[in-house]
């Protein structure tokens, strides 16, 4: 499109029209000519006089907005093209004419008929090219689909015409992945790599073809092979952006941090390295950024979420419900705040509140039909399985099952999720019967769904159908060597052989499973297993090690910082670092009750006996079935002089070991809580005795 023009260069057009009409033919005075070619009458100076005037027309016509000047221009350009019709250039901008004025079929029309006369007419397939371009994001369905094949023709025929120009094969490019075409895509932008060596351009869309087919090293590896030092904000931007998708948060702060060197000011990066720096647990720092964004954009809703998260997750819970409640009216309806809302609301233990906003969410959320995007389905399961847990916290398990029962009715994954959610609802309220039955019935639903017979087959080991759960378990390894799949069956069989204690068969298991684990994610969760199983047999330096390794993989993994951190602070071990590792996982899972109970025991170990009492009351409130929680209660009650309670605190263990799987109720641990409790009740009787004399 033309840039306007301004008054005085709208004025000198017109002046210099004025000048061209007064000289009729004052370009036209050679004789007419024959065209040898086409046989036919030129007459070269009239048709340029009249194209002079044409293209005068057409600056006014785009610059004023004149429809007058739109007709005059029209009328020029035919009668240019009277005096020259075989006149390639007259015809095309005719054509391109028709294009600036939005009269758009005219425009195809006289394209396709001058590329009918001429196949090799560049501008005019150029311009029809543009016009497909422009046309689809107008259209849908079909119409769309028509379109993006009549532009896929359009630059094939140009790339042919045009075989080195870099932006002709970028553009067929993104239209071959327009089209689902990787391959094809894939190869546009590699030969136009070699055409230009050093385009950031070319970089960038291979960069974004890449992403898209969520083939994140191959765009991390496009990426470097631009030098460090000749690499573009834009370049180090993406880089970020694809170190985060990888889950490599030290690698996207490196990335984002340069190209933030050579353009400080963009918000974008920086939005972008306070999100990694958050993933990298540098709560302060992303905090600062976060906070540095919204005072240049005290718009920027999305930021004060985040700022939000990070206060919920330092404890400043008050804070946190400020800062959302300014949020509120930039972002009307905005999901994830009413989501983080409900999220410090669970963490303040204002469950009715939360559940109310959970609710509310999920009303909101609803359709009539059932029918729902995958999006809206990954938003509708967040919220449920949030208010599913929520009600297990509060020994609601019906409600928590009924949430978890409409997570089911979403299908696919999130069906599977229901189940498990439905499984551990009735596991945490020792409804083992219930558990089994759901988990039966998950498995029934979904026979060919390797997670949910896994989940069941566990479930049956440890409800005392041993050798049912194990044979299920190993029906799941592949007759055909899938090895994704088998690794899972294969650790799956390591966890039962775990909890049943059948360490050589658990080796086993666990050295198939961890041959096949090859992304360092499933490396991760084998290490986690040796660990658990090492810890288990009291070989503590064997357990931290494969912890530790863990670790090296995911420093922000909750499950295993909590775990390693309990393990030492359990044992009195390097006790400061084992507060470390356990309030980070809180800072992680604020709600986590098995964390919150780790937390409370770290700090009785330090002897900080109210900051003790104060976590391990919040982790009892969250589950008030876990015997191991009672009985860390009940064992500060006695260091702090309150007996009668940890009395009470260590029959609670007592009876809820009664209650227990086989597997979470080890015979020297209910041993030792029956000690305590004898010895709790003696000191108590002589108490009592004295007080009477």
């Amino acid at each position: 499109m033309i840039k306007p023009l301004s008054r005085a260069s709208t004025a000198r057009l017109l002046a210099a029209a004025a000048v061209l009409m007064t000289i009729p033919f004052a370009w036209g005075q050679t004789p007419a000519s024959k065209d040898a070619a086409a046989g036919q009458q030129v007459d070269r100076g009239s048709a340029y006089y009249h194209y002079g005037l044409a293209h005068m027309y057409e600056d006014l016509a785009v610059s004023a907005g004149r429809p007058d000047y739109a007709s005059q221009a029209i009328e020029e350009y035919k009668l240019a093209m009277d005096a020259d019709p075989e006149s390639t250039t007259l015809q095309d901008g005719l054509a391109e004419l028709y294009f600036k004025l939005g009269r758009i079929r005219e425009a195809v029309n006289a394209a396709q008929a001058q590329v009918i006369k001429n196949p090799q007419d560049v501008a005019a397939h150029e311009l029809l090219g543009k016009i497909y371009l422009r046309s689809l994001g107008d259209m849908q369905g079909q119409q769309s689909a028509q379109m993006l094949k009549l532009a896929i023709a359009e630059y094939e025929k140009l790339a042919e015409l045009k075989p080195k120009d870099v932006e002709t094969r970028l553009l067929l490019g993104q239209l071959y992945g327009l089209n689902h075409d990787s391959a094809k895509a894939e190869s546009e932008f590699k030969d136009a790599q070699k055409i230009d060596a050093d385009s950031e351009e070319v970089v960038l869309n291979l960069y974004r073809l890449y992403t898209e087919q969520a083939d994140y090293a191959r765009a991390v590896d496009i990426l470097k092979s631009i030098p460090e030092d000749d690499r573009s904000a834009r370049i180090d931007f993406a880089l970020g952006a694809t170190y985060d998708q990888l889950k490599k948060p030290k690698e996207a702060i490196a990335a984002y941090r340069r190209a933030l060197d050579d353009d400080p000011d963009n918000l974008d990066t920086q939005r972008g390295l306070a999100t990694a720096l958050l993933r990298d647990g540098q709560l302060d720092e992303a905090l600062k950024i976060f906070k540095t964004v919204v005072a240049a954009e005290p718009q920027d809703a999305q930021s004060m979420i985040k700022i939000a998260d990070i206060q919920r997750q330092q404890g400043h819970y008050e804070d946190a419900l400020a800062t959302l409640e300014k949020a509120k009216p930039l972002s009307q309806d905005n999901l994830e705040l009413s989501y983080n809302e409900a999220l410090v609301y669970d963490t303040l233990g204002r469950y009715d509140d939360a559940i109310r906003t959970l609710k509310s969410l999920i009303d909101s959320t609803s359709h009539p039909d059932g029918t729902y995007s995958d999006q809206e389905k990954q938003n509708r399961a967040i919220f449920l399985d949030r208010l599913g847990i929520i009600y297990r916290e509060q020994d609601k398990t019906t409600e928590s099952v009924a949430a978890y029962k409409q997570m089911v009715a979403l299908g696919g994954d999130f069906a599977k999720n229901g189940y498990q959610g439905e499984v551990d609802s009735y596991r945490d309220a020792h409804q083992w019967e219930k558990s089994t039955a759901a988990a039966a019935e998950a498995a029934k639903a979904m026979p060919k769904d390797q997670g949910v017979q896994l989940m069941y087959a566990g479930q049956l080991a440890d409800t005392g159908k041993v050798d049912e759960g194990i044979a299920l378990a190993k029906s799941q390894i592949s007759a055909t060597g899938d090895q994704k799949g088998d690794r899972e069956a294969h650790l799956a069989l390591a966890n039962i052989y775990i909890r049943l204690k059948r360490w050589p068969e658990a080796t086993k298991e666990l050295s198939v499973g961890e041959t096949l684990s090859k992304a360092p994610d499933e490396k991760l969760y084998a290490y986690f297993l040796r660990g658990v199983m090492a810890d288990r047999q009291k070989q503590y330096d064997a357990a931290e090690a494969q912890f530790r390794k863990a670790l090296a993989i995911d420093p922000q993994n909750a499950t295993i910082l909590n775990y390693l951190g309990y393990m030492l602070a359990d044992r009195g071990v390097r006790l400061s670092e084992a507060l470390t590792m356990i309030r980070k996982a809180v800072e992680l899972d604020p709600q986590n009750y098995a964390y919150l109970d780790s937390l409370g025991w770290a700090y009785y170990k330090t002897g900080q006996y109210a900051l003790a009492e104060d976590n391990v009351r919040k982790a009892n409130e969250r589950n008030s079935g876990d015997p191991t929680i009672h009985d860390h209660l009940a064992e500060i009650y006695e260091r702090t002089g309150k007996l009668k309670q940890a009395v009470e605190q260590w029959e609670r263990s007592l009876n809820e070991y009664a209650r227990s799987l086989p597997a979470d109720a080890d015979p020297e641990d209910v041993a030792k809580v029956q000690h305590k409790l004898d010895n709790a009740r003696v000191k108590l009787s002589k108490l009592n005795t004295s007080s009477v004399k």
